[in-house]
């Protein structure tokens, strides 16, 4: 790893979801958005990471570094449940989903919106929503 953080989410002991500078690069190289260089060395790693941040938008991925994953809780930990559910940050929408404040008439209403989740993020609705037996 390149020594900065990494944060994880196991459900049920098996790893969910990964959130790292290095999940977002594998992300780009294996979805064509930069090509795979075969040259050895960090700098041929990393080549094209920074412009590809500036122009992939969060929405339009499903990795997350580990600082958008800050970024993301402290916005959470800023604004109210009803914004985080209804973010098009969908790391915002975790936070929201997994708070014990959402009730169920939300949850009933996120439960329909299900479809429109990534799906990385269905199960964390799912158990949030196993948890309130709905």
């Amino acid at each position: 790893m390149d020594g900065c953080r990494v944060f994880e989410i196991y459900v049920d002991g098996e790893l969910l979801k990964r959130f790292s500078w290095e999940t977002v690069n594998t992300y780009f190289i294996e979805n064509g958005y930069k090509k795979k260089d075969t040259s050895v060395g960090i700098e041929a790693y990393w080549n094209d990471f920074w412009v590809l941040m500036d122009t992939v938008p969060i929405q339009a991925r499903s990795e997350y570094t580990d600082n958008e994953f800050c970024e993301a809780l402290e916005k959470y930990r800023n604004q109210s449940i009803q914004d985080s559910i209804n973010s098009e940050n969908p790391l915002e929408r975790m936070f929201g989903v997994l708070d014990r404040r959402v009730g169920k008439r939300t949850l009933a209403n996120a439960n329909k919106m299900l479809d429109n989740q990534p799906k990385w993020l269905v199960p964390l609705y799912r158990l949030r929503l196993d948890s309130e037996k709905m």
